[in-house]
């Protein structure tokens, strides 16, 4: 079988580029086997590992749902690959207590007022993109898709923004675990910690008013966080802040532009904005698999898995679970909107959501805005392939119609 054959349908395929690319054809033949034990990576992706990295696989919604609200049982702060396929990252692998302190010093950050206040600017940035594409043949994602939310989570950090191109280099390598060599991936995260580092120096000189210096600055039960947390709290950011919301809004926007009379519905009722955002969550989730480990033997839909085992919770296979979502394969607008687990569930449920959907909702209203019509542009949509954890595009080639 070929690293892209689709025709078998088995546990083996689920790291090649083919089913990264179009996952849910497996999703759907294998969900009923779930938990399954699977192959995660083949042997030689993890440096120091010389035979394939096994783990668990939950597809079912009601088990998926389950582990993310059972943080004692299914753990982020004790997974094995931490540490072999990335750096450590602070809040999304600690766990309770440390996972509540953390989150409280960036709950401010996030919250719905602080996201408000920031919107003219995140809708500014977004008119600011399309003047320069105008209504050409474009792809999408290096014009808009991609600087549009890591302009916004730099801002948010207090970096650069104009260097979104090297930050999007950094969060895909970091990422890319099964398709870039260690070595590669491991030099671009050391160029990431090192450009933190320098950042978080100048912040203690000098201050200003950002979260890296609030980080800085913070404390949490009397003691200040050290370097390794605050440069693991900044790429955790700069990752999820960007890669996620970037499939988000590529995805939404390929959903569209094959349904040019969703398109004018939407320009005529903007209520259908929100809608449309949640069922493209559930329909194309942008993060499709994340990591836990197990702290003890537990059974999971009738099968025993044992304790410390290496667990992939399925977001994107529980959120086509037709047992969830009636005619699963199905965009529709008249589901319970908030009902999918796009951004997890429980104690590590994603604090940038309300981020990500203001992001969405501020570029679905400037598009509607301005375009009469979507309509496919002259090359082919690609998917990437290059990370096991994101489903979105590579390439998303767009003509953004003027009358």
């Amino acid at each position: 079988m070929s690293m892209s054959d689709t025709s078998v349908f088995t546990p083996e395929q689920l790291w090649m580029p083919g089913v990264i690319a179009n996952p849910y054809p497996t999703y759907h033949h294998l969900r009923d086997q779930s938990p399954l034990h699977y192959m995660f990576l083949p042997a030689g992706a993890i440096s120091g590992i010389n035979e394939p990295f096994r783990g668990w696989a939950l597809m079912k919604f009601d088990d998926v749902y389950r582990a993310l609200r059972d943080h004692e049982t299914f753990v982020s702060g004790r997974n094995p690959l931490a540490g072999k396929l990335t750096p450590k990252l602070v809040l999304f692998q600690d766990d309770p207590p440390r996972n509540t302190r953390f989150r409280r010093l960036v709950n401010t950050t996030f919250t719905l007022k602080r996201i408000a206040e920031l919107t003219p600017w995140i809708t500014r940035v977004a008119n600011e993109l399309l003047d320069e594409i105008g209504t050409a043949d474009t792809d999408i994602v290096p014009s808009y898709t991609m600087p549009l939310p890591v302009k916004v989570i730099a801002r948010v950090l207090g970096i650069p923004g104009e260097d979104y191109v090297t930050f999007k280099r950094w969060s895909d390598a970091f990422l890319a675990f099964n398709s870039m060599p260690p070595g590669d991936r491991a030099k671009h995260g050391q160029d990431m910690m090192g450009y933190f580092g320098r950042i978080a120096a100048a912040r203690r000189a000098y201050g200003a008013e950002d979260l890296i210096t609030a980080l800085v600055e913070a404390e949490v039960e009397g003691e200040s966080l050290e370097d390794w947390e605050i440069l693991g709290f900044c790429m955790l950011l700069l990752i999820a802040g960007n890669e996620t919301t970037t499939h988000l809004i590529g995805n939404i926007l390929n959903i569209l532009v094959d349904r040019p009379a969703l398109w004018q519905q939407l320009r005529e009722d903007r209520r259908l904005v929100e809608p449309v955002i949640e069922e493209t969550l559930r329909y194309e989730s942008p993060v499709q698999r994340v990591p836990r480990e197990t702290t003890r033997e537990v059974e999971v839909s009738g099968v025993r898995i044992p304790e410390g085992a290496y667990v992939s919770i399925f977001y994107g296979a529980a959120n086509r679970d037709p047992k969830a979502f009636p005619q699963p394969d199905e965009f529709r607008l008249d589901r319970e909107l908030r009902h999918h687990v796009a951004f997890g569930m429980g104690i590590h449920y994603c604090l940038g959501a309300p981020l990500a959907r203001a992001e969405a909702t501020v570029t679905l209203n400037t598009f509607l805005d301005r375009f009469p019509a979507l309509t496919r542009g002259t090359g082919p949509a690609v998917r990437q392939t290059g990370s096991l954890v994101v489903f979105g595009f590579q390439q998303l080639p767009l003509v953004l119609a003027s009358t």
